[in-house]
């Protein structure tokens, strides 16, 4: 089922972080399990931000060695971001397992990300100069107050609530996803890919890393792919509907972009608001509404509908 929430401002920063998370509350019902976030702030020139996890959220019950495990998993990723000449600006743990770090100075951000998740047990949720991806098991109340989501103002936002289906209940197999090791792109999805293991199997030739076994990843990781070819975003999505087979609407963000795509059959909902200065969009417009109480006009994208927003 799962529930898919989006939004981005034309000209200007929100509270991003808390809208997102009245969105996601008002789809709590559409998936339990899982709640993430991919929000957007305010770059600033020559640093990133990198958030990962070291440990899934259900280890913390297996005793006081996860502890130990946890303190050396972390003292890996530093060491190895020291290697490759990355300076530590400032660090934050908002929860024992999960860290945010911005940095500069890394000479190579792909090499030094795929030496960190050499590592077993860590997984690097994203990195980028805007892009924060967090997400976790609960609702949004739960992530937002973990993770301090309320007080993160952005240009644009998505997020997903998930109930899992076909993959394990954990932080692994929660969306969004990003696409290693490109900056700033993110998806969320609703929906099933057919032809998952064919496109995985021909992204992992071409050099790609997947993190998890949901299909979903899939899009993430095609949509960077495309995009570091020379490809629009809006051509990458286009081409989606012709390459990827089964029933799916999704969207996908960039540093500056808000995009979204429906499959040939559009059986996956979608329910989007536009304004001069606001698009917002989810799968039920109750979502819609516990951000724009007021009266609103509202749409239902068509079949093979593919749109892009700039923030």
């Amino acid at each position: 089922m799962c529930g898919i929430a989006g939004l981005i401002y034309k000209g200007k920063s929100s509270d991003v972080g808390s809208e997102m998370t009245s969105m996601l509350l008002a789809l709590k019902h559409r998936g339990p399990d899982s709640t993430g976030y991919a929000v957007y702030g305010e770059p600033t020139e020559g640093d990133y931000i990198m958030r990962l996890k070291v440990a899934e959220a259900e280890d913390m019950e297996k005793g006081r060695g996860v502890h130990k495990v946890i303190e050396d998993r972390i003292a890996y990723v530093e060491q190895v971001m020291e290697e490759h000449g990355a300076k530590i600006k400032s660090k934050d743990a908002p929860l024992e397992y999960a860290l945010r770090y911005v940095f500069s100075g890394a000479d190579n951000l792909g090499e030094m990300a795929e030496h960190i998740e050499e590592q077993d047990g860590i997984e690097i949720l994203s990195m980028g100069n805007g892009l924060e991806l967090i997400k976790d098991l609960g609702d949004a109340s739960v992530v937002s107050k973990a993770y301090g989501l309320n007080d993160f103002k952005g240009t644009h936002a998505i997020g997903h609530t998930r109930m899992a289906t076909e993959s394990d209940v954990d932080i692994k197999s929660a969306h969004p996803y990003w696409a290693f090791p490109y900056n700033d792109v993110s998806v969320v999805h609703n929906g099933q890919i057919t032809n998952y293991w064919i496109m995985r199997r021909e992204m992992e030739r071409k050099g790609h890393r997947f993190m998890s076994n949901c299909d979903s990843e899939l899009l993430a990781v095609y949509t960077a792919h495309n995009l570091a070819n020379g490809i629009t975003l809006e051509e990458s999505l286009r081409k989606s509907i012709d390459e990827i087979d089964g029933v799916f609407t999704y969207l996908v963000a960039t540093k500056d972009q808000l995009g979204m795509a429906k499959d040939t059959m559009a059986a996956k909902p979608l329910v989007l608001y536009e304004s001069d200065d606001l698009i917002a969009m989810a799968s039920e417009e109750v979502a819609i509404r516990a951000i724009l109480p007021q009266e609103i006009d509202t749409t239902d994208p068509y079949d093979e509908e593919v749109r892009v927003w700039q923030a």
